[in-house]
């Protein structure tokens, strides 16, 4: 079999792992095995190849500040082309535009990981890219509510906001714990307010699934969805 992953492979595995996404938002049992083993068959790879194949899309997908699927810790060694293709189909998949989020970030590691390299000399004037992107209509009473209740703490860490606005407000952000774009409601039993350090985590930290868990257990007006 050949080392290089066609199209078609890489498309039928994101399709796999995206149904297995959507089966864990709606906490529907399922069997991994079974999807690696129906790849197997079809492709010719081993099904321990599909399984680290499904791990480097949750990598692709933490990129892209996304949950990934329950049991498939992110792997790194993906390659920088596999993250745009793969970062391509899940757009695809979910009838949105490629904005290249999970691609630029991947670039950005590969660079870090390299001993050294030359001062970069930027760009002065950033070419600009025109794209289409899903905005979702928000109640602003959703927002407002869930902040006036944090009365000025981050939900999670419990920390006093960390700067006011120009208008004196504590500045925290509001969270969607099932995001809008998993198809998680605009409410407040789905909506906290965060520090920006938390809502930075919840998106891309690596421990995100046990502290989601964890806001569940503290806080008694989230409802799981």
């Amino acid at each position: 079999m050949s080392a290089i992953w066609t199209e078609e492979e890489l498309e039928a595995s994101v399709l796999a792992y995206m149904d297995m996404r959507k089966k864990d938002s709606m906490a529907e049992p399922y069997i991994k095995k079974s999807y690696y083993s129906e790849l197997s068959k079809r492709f010719g790879r081993t099904e321990k190849a599909f399984e680290y194949r499904m791990q480097n899309i949750s990598y692709v997908m933490s990129l892209m500040g996304r949950k990934w699927v329950k049991g498939l810790k992110p792997a790194k060694h993906v390659g920088s082309n596999h993250i745009e293709i793969i970062e391509r189909l899940v757009s695809k998949v979910e009838g949105k535009s490629y904005v290249g989020q999970a691609t630029f970030e991947g670039q950005v590691w590969e660079l870090k990981k390299k001993k050294s390299f030359s001062k970069p000399s930027g760009e002065i004037r950033p070419n600009s890219v025109t794209s289409q992107v899903t905005k979702y209509q928000r109640d602003p009473r959703v927002k407002a509510w869930v902040l006036k209740e944090a009365e000025g703490r981050c939900e999670n860490c419990d920390n006093i906001a960390p700067f006011l606005t120009a208008e004196g407000e504590p500045f925290l952000e509001v969270h969607h714990l099932k995001h809008l774009a998993d198809g998680g409601s605009d409410t407040v039993t789905n909506a906290i307010a965060l520090c920006p350090n938390c809502h930075r985590e919840f998106h891309y930290g690596q421990s995100m699934a046990s502290k989601l868990e964890e806001l569940y257990g503290k806080n008694s007006r989230l409802i799981r969805e």
